[in-house]
């Protein structure tokens, strides 16, 4: 293994458009597989780099696939370019400040995740076509990361059947091989069905729906006492059944998100919390019905692949950050306490040991690290195919994931000097793959190891189809 500087440099020369399309996407957030707009700007690209295209990847209309070369291995690169509602934000400025009241912003950084993920993927093309090498590398362009589970539909459709390795990163203001461990998770939506009536002149005629949901998330407080630690559960209220207190509410839904630490754990979680739902229902003599959303697996991780993105990490370093880059990070601090800077940096145990505000220097290859509290779809794509991530630093230490904070930073210098930093890592993870047989062959080995013992099952019911609409 070498510092592959060639392929650094192809990163560098293509960096400027991919940047631009980073901040394109940053101005048209789109959430859960509405991403038109954006997933049409990474179709652009990959057509204008000379990708093969291939549009409407598992059915979705949203997901797109380029692949570049001849021969060889499949080098998959995974991209997201899904946003989140509620976080409209004005980009360069340390105060909240909506472009436009509840509309979307990027708060998770995912115009970023995608545009680096296929500079690298171009970096690699450039690389073959230049030393004649044979090979193939393909872009993902993956939708509705943000609670749809695209990638785990397109798991399940087999779009990832002949890859033989995926690549991936995400930003966080920390730089460092992703610990591969999340949560799965699936998200399901209950609905009771009661008899409405007049509140006060006849309420022994009504079945309330909204009694029964209320008494669902009592049922479910209960429950988290007696669930593994590290499972989740949370919930919203999508339709009370009205607004109007003196009728009593025939119809109402209420979303549950249950996460496990893995596969194994989730499916009898998920029956545990039906049963409460039944329970429910039989309490409010009303009726329910459990519609599933999506459903995610947790991540595997790789040793092969990950020990060669450390090599290449610490051969290349951190982002090179300037003065003006560290005041507006500093800036953007001041808007968070000091319990979010000790947090970030706890969860790669670095506890007090960056104290400037952006990341300067690599966590190292021994520091305890915690595994992600999230979920991913990127785990169900790590069941099949040996799978590395990595986090790439572009934010003020400490910054919350979800928050006007990540959307105001996203097009700022930092951002783009940490999303060609990531490149550069992927894209030479991707090149020592083609190179060396032997690493592929051991990735495989790892993953085989990993699931012989639980082999991968869809957590998505067999006639869930994408939910386009969601």
């Amino acid at each position: 293994m070498d510092n592959a500087p060639e392929i650094w440099k192809h990163v560098d020369d293509n960096a400027p458009e991919l940047i631009a399309l980073s901040d394109r996407v940053w101005g048209m957030p789109e959430t859960c597989y509405q991403e038109a707009r954006s997933c049409a700007e990474h179709t652009a690209e990959l057509r204008r780099q000379g990708f093969r295209i291939t549009e409407n990847v598992a059915g979705i209309p949203t997901a797109v696939m380029g692949e570049a070369g001849e021969g060889g291995p499949v080098i998959a690169f995974l991209g997201e370019y899904d946003a989140l509602p509620d976080l409209s934000q004005e980009a360069g400025v340390a105060e909240p400040r909506p472009l436009e009241k509840g509309a979307n912003g990027h708060g998770c950084g995912h115009n970023m995740l995608g545009s680096a993920a296929m500079l690298a993927a171009i970096a690699v093309r450039d690389w073959l076509k230049e030393s004649g090498t044979a090979g193939r590398v393909r872009y993902y362009g993956c939708p509705a990361e943000e609670g749809g589970s695209a990638k785990t539909f397109m798991v399940r459709d087999g779009a990832f059947e002949d890859v033989d390795i995926a690549i991936c990163w995400h930003p966080h203001s920390v730089c460092d091989v992703m610990v591969a461990e999340s949560l799965a998770n699936a998200r399901i939506d209950f609905t009771f069905r009661g008899r409405a009536s007049h509140a006060a002149a006849s309420p022994h005629l009504g079945r309330s729906a909204l009694d029964a949901v209320e008494l669902m998330n009592v049922g479910v407080n209960y429950l988290r006492e007696h669930v593994p630690p590290e499972s989740r559960i949370h919930y919203a209220l999508i339709d009370a059944g009205g607004i109007a207190p003196n009728v009593v509410q025939a119809n109402a839904t209420v979303r549950y998100l249950i996460r496990s630490p893995d596969l194994k754990g989730l499916l009898p979680l998920i029956e545990r919390v039906k049963k409460v739902a039944n329970g429910a229902a039989m309490m409010t003599e009303t009726t329910v019905e459990a519609h599933t959303l999506s459903a995610v697996a947790n991540l595997l991780g790789n040793a092969p692949l990950e020990a060669a993105m450390r090599q290449h990490l610490e051969a290349l370093g951190p982002p090179d950050f300037d003065d003006d880059d560290r005041d507006f990070a500093s800036a953007i601090q001041g808007t968070y306490g000091p319990e979010e800077i000790s947090d970030s940096l706890h969860m790669f145990g670095m506890d007090g040991v960056m104290p400037g505000p952006l990341c300067d220097r690599l966590v190292p290859a021994d520091s305890p690290r915690l595994g992600i509290s999230g979920s991913t779809d990127v785990g169900d794509v790590s069941w099949v195919v040996p799978t590395v991530q990595m986090w790439g630093a572009t934010y003020a230490i400490g910054t919350p994931f979800h928050t006007w904070q990540m959307v105001t930073q996203g097009k700022n210098a930092a951002a783009h000097k940490g999303l060609v930093h990531a490149a550069k890592v992927m894209a030479a993870v991707g090149r020592q793959a083609i190179l060396e047989p032997e690493l592929i062959a051991a990735a495989k080995a790892d993953l085989r190891q990993r699931t012989e013992k639980t082999p991968y099952v869809s957590p998505l019911p067999a006639d869930l189809m994408p939910p386009l609409e969601m």
